[in-house]
């Protein structure tokens, strides 16, 4: 088969009308004078690439008549501004309906669906924890549930992701769940309706009388907001003698939440800024005079899931140091990414920018550097048998202090399975013990 070696008539029209469209739409300037001579028009279209417009026509042409069965052409359109994208960087991406939906419900914070957190196990879905006041902890699933069919579907064999998706939906609408529960003989079904969920990107609790802990999963839009209400809730407990801030295995987020993440701890001076090829991408946010968290010692974990948003935290709040950085290195991704939207249904996400520590650090491709490393492990006692102490001792004499010891009401579990957690609370008492809190005015 002989393949055309000359675009045909039509491959003609088709470029000469993407020339006009480039020419009509290109920009008048206010300095300009309001008519332009054909000399200038043909001046403005030279400045084109024109033989890869001619190459991009002619393979869209050949396709459209060569190729083995008919393709319309607003996939074969769609599919080049894809491959265009995509080959900018990793970050950029054309976004279309669904993946559009995704990225607002991510930044929002908010979606359709049950108010199940999962995870995959041998090829089933592991309830890790229904969320609070949700359909699934209203109707009964429980930590530890195995989730083995979704309505019709059977869950084995599919991938994480595509159980979510099945599971979210729009509000209203029902789902029926077959559970295998421990201690239970046979699976049963449960029946749920889907409701507009809202996952807090901040948890806390304490982890001693004194020791704080607030953990950031995600940088959504009210990140800030729910950071400040979880800091007045943990200084409601007692005098906090120093704070743990996790920022493990985050992938980010919006950037104006990552500052106000910094600004509550920092009090003045740069949180970071951005530098791009546009007069409005380069950016600076200083922190507010205003801070939310008390001036005690603190200790930000992260590792090699801590990106993007994450990584402007740390890095601001080690370069003023406010914070010692424990863990390992971050992942390494300072580029600041900005949605354009083309339609009600679509958008491209483009890298637009990096920015930078307060100090002048890009963070892109090299990560954040903790100040004390400590690699995740397992934490295990030593099987060394009951000893007898003192107070096992019959008739033994009280110690004339006049109090019982003080029981630890804070998360003891939460620092025995977790290494590096159990470090940053040593750690954090160390500071304590040598650098005492600063006094409030």
């Amino acid at each position: 088969m002989k393949l055309l070696t000359r675009a045909p008539e039509r491959l003609n029209r088709m470029f000469g009308a993407l020339m006009l469209s480039v020419v009509l739409a290109a920009p008048v300037f206010a300095d300009e004078a309001p008519e332009q001579d054909s000399e200038h028009m043909l001046a403005e279209v030279q400045a084109l690439p024109l033989e890869e417009l001619r190459l991009f026509a002619e393979v869209f042409e050949r396709i459209k008549t060569a190729y083995v069965e008919p393709v319309d052409d607003a996939k074969l359109l769609e599919d080049a501004i894809r491959g265009m994208i995509a080959g900018l960087d990793p970050h950029s991406a054309y976004l279309e309906p669904d993946a559009y939906q995704d990225l607002q419900e991510y930044t929002s914070g908010e979606f359709g669906g049950l108010g199940l957190e999962v995870g995959l196990q041998d090829g089933f879905i592991r309830v890790i924890a229904p969320i609070d006041d949700t359909p699934a902890q209203r109707g009964g699933v429980k930590a530890g549930d195995l989730i083995v069919k979704l309505d019709e579907t059977p869950v084995q064999g599919l991938s994480l992701n595509e159980a979510v998706a099945l599971m979210r939906g729009k509000p209203n609408e029902p789902i029926v769940l077959t559970i295998v529960r421990e201690g239970v003989e046979k699976p049963f079904e449960i029946k749920l309706i889907r409701d507009r969920i809202k996952v807090a990107s901040v948890k806390h609790r304490l982890l001693e009388p004194g020791f704080g802990y607030l953990r950031v999963s995600q940088f959504q839009v009210n990140t800030g907001t729910e950071l400040g209400k979880a800091i007045k809730s943990l200084e409601s407990q007692g005098p906090l003698r120093g704070m743990v801030l996790d920022l493990r295995n985050n992938p980010g987020g919006v950037l104006q939440a990552a500052v106000e993440v910094a600004d509550a701890f920092i009090d003045e001076g740069l949180v970071v800024y951005t530098e791009g090829r546009l007069a409005n991408a380069a950016l600076r946010f200083n922190a507010s005079a205003r801070t939310l968290a008390p001036k005690v010692p603190l200790v930000v974990i992260i590792n090699a899931g801590s990106a993007s948003a994450s990584e402007i935290v740390a890095g601001a709040l080690q370069d003023h140091k406010r914070g010692l950085v424990l863990g390992t290195d971050s992942f390494g991704k300072g580029s600041v990414q900005t949605i354009l939207p083309l339609t009600s249904e679509r958008a491209v996400k483009l890298t637009t920018a990096r920015y930078f520590t307060p100090n002048g650090r890009s963070i892109q491709a090299q990560g954040i550097v903790p100040d004390i490393r400590v690699d995740e492990a397992e934490i295990r006692n030593l099987e060394n048998g009951d000893r007898v102490k003192e107070s096992d001792l019959s008739g033994h004499l009280e110690n004339g202090n006049g109090a019982a010891v003080a029981k630890n009401n804070g998360d003891a579990k939460l620092v025995e399975r977790d290494f590096q957690l159990f470090e940053a609370l040593n750690l954090l008492k160390a500071l304590v013990i040598l650098q005492p809190p600063l006094k409030q005015g």
